[in-house]
């Protein structure tokens, strides 16, 4: 009798079909090391229908299955941590865009194609996708989906779910549900692309997906700006959203730490402003239209220099120096690193309340804590703040991580007392599970729990993932 991992060789093909625990490692490591797990194989189907196969072999034989993309998730939701028996089903190999409509701006793609393809694929079509993230070089669509990936554009273009229009799920038993519609209203009843977008493969598998598209901007303006204090940020961000005819499109604040760490750390970065000024916003503007922006922005700078709104400012003259500008920002967690262990928060609240969030918080952590260093950064424009906290200088690295749960604890409560959320774009995965049944309303939970048990019955599809089994 064939076994079930015989019958996934035989779907997949033997080379595409991992047991030898070297070969697996890669596919069993979170990004950040906080898990480090085992499975029975690693498949990587080459196509839905296959994708298909596998989901009704491992149903049969009821084996649980995590779903995996670019392995870039911050949240351990793509390893089979505490498993005892899983297979992880990566979406690799699944890298085709399989149309480039520049007439509707849409392209329908599958689940393992890397985000900075489908950039370059549009941008190529003279078409705009807009979700851009730093992991955009190795991270998949189809974790970005279903992870509901945020990134830096936020604030113009909405998250992972505000550019999908159609999904292609395969089902816990194997079922292949087609929702790859390109429509832009369809009212027929529940939204069911919505239930799949953000659900970290509890419910299903994306194996392909409609993606809207936008003209290609012609010009961008960025610009770096130091600040006296947080709170000029928003004022800044209105007072740009208004001259430009909201035409901004990244809004990114730093505290001084956050740039400090980037630049002492990071090879070939310097902070071009002259000022050391307590607070850093990177500020874009983009438009299809070309023509205005430049003014726009230097009439809001010009404005905000003269009242002490800012207190310095650098436009960037070149491509070249707009990614200089922009790897100060992204730079900061791989610099992070470089100061010990980190505690890391992916926090929202309403915009406006961003200022109080990051004081109260800061406040808090020193009081639980005294020594830890607050590092906030993060997209202010959307209300979306990481506040990562590194360890106090000399401290004992493990001895500090073991903090996390309380330090967790200090912040989220903070942050639900300000009516925000404890995961504004990581997901939840394995390691917010229980936070989440902790602050969450009981009615959400049982809600929640009634849709994962509606779609996957027998709990096979990312166990432990979203929700505590």
């Amino acid at each position: 009798m064939t076994t079930p991992l015989e019958g996934l060789a035989t779907i997949v093909g033997p080379g595409n079909m991992l047991t030898d625990p070297t070969d697996m490692a890669p596919y069993l490591i979170e990004e950040r090391g906080l898990y480090r797990s085992s499975a029975q194989a690693v498949v990587r189907p080459g196509s839905t229908a296959e994708v298909a196969a596998v989901v009704q072999i491992c149903a049969e034989a009821k084996i649980a299955m995590v779903p995996q993309g670019g392995r870039t998730g911050l949240c351990g939701g793509a390893v089979p941590a505490g498993l005892d028996r899983a297979i992880v089903i990566a979406t690799e190999r699944m890298d085709r865009i399989r149309v480039l409509d520049p007439v509707d701006f849409t392209m329908t793609v599958e689940a393992g194609c890397v985000l900075a393809s489908l950039q370059a694929a549009a941008d190529e079509a003279g078409c705009l996708f807009p979700l851009s993230l730093a992991a955009e070089g190795s991270c998949r669509i189809g974790g970005n989906i279903a992870t509901n990936a945020g990134g830096t554009n936020v604030l113009r273009y909405g998250s992972t779910r505000d550019l999908v229009l159609g999904l292609e799920i395969v089902l816990p038993d194997g079922r292949v549900w087609n929702g790859l519609k390109s429509l832009r209203k369809d009212n027929t009843g529940y939204a069911l692309n919505q239930l799949f977008i953000g659900s970290e493969g509890t419910l299903g598998i994306v194996t392909a997906a409609v993606l809207k598209l936008y003209p290609r901007p012609t010009e961008r303006q960025t610009a770096l700006i130091g600040l006296p204090d947080s709170q000029a940020a928003l004022t800044l961000l209105g007072q740009a959203r208004r001259a430009s005819g909201d035409a901004v499109t990244a809004c990114e604040l730093m505290s001084r730490l956050a740039l400090d760490l980037a630049v002492r750390h990071i090879p070939g970065l310097r902070d071009p402003l002259g000022t050391p000024s307590p607070w850093v916003l990177l500020l874009e503007l983009s438009s299809s239209r070309p023509g205005g922006l430049r003014e726009a922005l230097e009439s809001v700078l010009s404005q905000a220099l003269e009242d002490g709104t800012a207190q310095d400012a650098v436009l960037a003259e070149s491509g070249t120096q707009r990614q200089a500008l922009w790897r100060l920002r992204e730079s900061i967690p791989e610099a992070q690193k470089h100061e010990g262990g980190s505690i890391k928060h992916d926090i929202s609240v309403s915009t406006s309340r961003v200022p109080e969030l990051i004081e109260r918080a800061s406040a808090a952590v020193a009081d639980a804590l005294p020594g830890a260093r607050p590092v906030a950064f993060g997209h202010i424009g959307d209300g979306n703040i990481h506040f990562n906290v590194s360890q106090p200088e000399g401290a004992d690295k493990n001895a500090f991580l073991d903090e996390w749960p309380r330090l967790n604890r200090v912040v989220h409560d903070i942050v639900m007392g300000m009516g925000g959320s404890i995961s504004a774009e990581h997901g939840i995965g394995r390691l917010k599970a229980a936070e989440l049944a902790r602050i969450k309303p009981d009615l959400d939970i049982e809600l929640m729990r009634r849709i994962k048990t509606a779609f996957d019955p027998d709990g096979l599809m990312n166990p432990g993932a979203v929700l505590i089994p």
